[in-house]
């Protein structure tokens, strides 16, 4: 394995901060538990994006440093949260008619798998003692406009978790627009998953030995070869 194909890619926070990117200003956008909170970090500067909350908050801020939060200012993770000036708090169900009416521009979602055609699976591995934690997620793929993935490429055990289909019970079908991960970002296409950028010092064979379906390289490489 040579030096590049060693790489460990983006860390977190990077991937957090790559995703952020491409938000458009003045977005509306719903971000789920574990890496996609870390995007509220990193609104790029001159930009404003609106983040919603599934528990009833418009306008969320980042989370407080230590010992500074208010305890009952949380997100739908239960993780402590900040209003940002002008934030409004509403009734869990005028939440949801929020997802539901398609008024919200951008889910982003952790994932267990998604399959190439935007299948997503990220609630259940469907074994007998898998704990249900759905949520919001199956309101948020089907009422929400676009839904970004962000997640490592692999299981922690390497197994890969973009698939050709998934085995795990499904939060939505044909839902997925594009993936962010430690590798790569990659859309999601009518001819399958395509690379729209490979992270820093990872090369195109890494990130295609490393998913479980036929990967496509960017367009200009494509045009080029």
């Amino acid at each position: 394995m040579n030096e590049a194909s060693a790489a460990r890619g983006r860390t977190r926070e990077q991937m957090a901060q790559r995703l952020a990117i491409d938000i458009p200003n003045g977005a509306y956008v719903n971000l789920g538990i574990g890496i996609p909170e870390l995007v509220a970090k990193f609104v790029p500067e001159g930009r404003t994006l609106i983040y919603h909350t599934e528990n009833g908050l418009l306008g969320m801020g980042p989370s407080p440093a230590e010992g500074k939060g208010d305890p009952e200012l949380i997100n739908a993770g239960k993780r402590q949260v900040t209003a940002n000036p002008g934030a409004a708090y509403f009734h869990h169900a005028d939440s949801f008619a929020m997802i539901r009416g398609g008024h919200l521009d951008l889910s982003v979602l952790g994932a267990l798998q998604i399959a190439q055609n935007g299948d997503l699976a990220n609630w259940s591995t469907g074994a007998p003692d898998a704990i249900p934690a759905v949520g919001g997620a199956m309101d948020l793929v089907a009422g929400v406009k676009n839904v970004y993935v962000i997640t490592q490429h692999t299981t922690k055990t390497g197994e890969p978790k973009l698939v050709e289909t998934c085995d795990y019970p499904l939060t939505g079908q044909g839902v997925v627009n594009r993936i962010y991960t430690d590798l790569a970002v990659i859309d999601v296409t009518p001819d399958g998953f395509r690379v729209v950028e490979l992270s820093p010092g990872i090369e195109f064979e890494t990130v295609e030995q490393r998913t479980g379906a036929p990967l496509l390289p960017a367009l200009e490489e494509a045009k080029a070869s």
